[in-house]
C-alpha cells in the first residue's frame, strides 16, 4: 500500500519565500536545485517549469524534502499557499519527473553573464569548514527552506553561496555574520570573515 502523500508549507525567514515540505524525498540528502526562471528550468526540472507557469511565481529551489517558491510581490501568500500546496502535492502523489538533471553543469553556458567565478586552491580548512557547516549550519538552513554551499577558504575569509529562501533573504546577513561566522573563528581561529558569494 502506497503511503498518501502529504504536503505542508511553512513561512521562511524571507517574506517573499514559502517552504512546502513533503512526506517523502525528493532527492537525495546534500542534493538540491534552484532555478530563477522557466528557461533556467528547462531540460532540469519539470516541476519548476510547471510552477514558473503560474504568474507568481519568482524563483524555486527543491532540496531533499522540500520545495520553496519565491513569490513576486504582487500577490499575498493568503491567496496563493493553498493553491501551491495542492499542487506541489499532487505533482508529487503522480509520481511526475521532479528533477531530471542537476543545473550545476550549466554555469558555463552562461559564462557570458559576468566574469568568470573565482577558482579557490584547496586548503587545509576545507574539511574543518565543510564538517562544521554540514553539522551545524546546514540543518537550520534547511530548516528555513535554503541551502548553503562552501565555495573556498583564501586568507582567513570563507566564502559560502546561499541558495532557496536564504537567498535575498534580509535576516541572511545576520545569520551569515552573527552565526556562521562566529561559529567558524570558535573553531578554526584562522578564519577572520565569512562572506557570500553570489551565484
Amino acid at each position: 500500500m502506497s503511503i498518501p502523500v502529504t504536503v505542508y508549507s511553512e513561512m521562511t525567514p524571507n517574506p517573499a519565500t514559502m517552504k512546502f515540505v513533503c512526506n517523502k524525498h525528493l532527492l537525495g540528502t546534500g542534493e538540491s536545485a534552484e532555478f530563477n526562471s522557466k528557461a533556467e528550468a528547462k531540460g532540469y526540472s519539470p516541476l519548476a517549469e510547471e510552477l514558473f507557469n503560474l504568474p507568481f511565481v519568482n524563483g524555486v529551489f527543491i532540496a531533499s524534502n522540500f520545495v520553496s517558491v519565491a513569490k513576486t510581490d504582487n500577490l499575498s501568500w493568503d491567496f496563493i499557499t493553498m493553491e501551491l500546496r495542492e499542487f506541489i502535492r499532487s505533482w508529487i502523489s503522480e509520481e511526475k519527473e521532479i528533477l531530471i538533471a542537476t543545473p550545476e553543469k550549466r554555469s558555463q553556458d552562461n559564462a557570458i553573464s559576468s566574469e568568470p567565478k573565482k577558482e579557490y586552491a584547496p586548503s587545509e580548512y576545507d574539511d574543518a569548514i565543510r564538517d562544521l557547516l554540514d553539522e551545524y549550519v546546514r540543518p537550520a538552513v534547511a530548516n528555513d527552506g535554503g541551502a548553503i554551499d562552501f565555495r573556498g577558504y583564501e586568507n582567513g575569509i570563507v566564502t559560502v553561496v546561499l541558495k532557496g529562501a536564504c537567498s535575498g533573504c534580509p535576516s541572511s546577513t545576520a545569520t551569515l555574520k552573527g552565526g556562521i561566522e562566529s561559529l567558524l573563528k570558535e573553531h578554526l581561529p584562522d578564519v577572520t570573515e565569512v562572506v557570500a558569494e553570489n551565484e
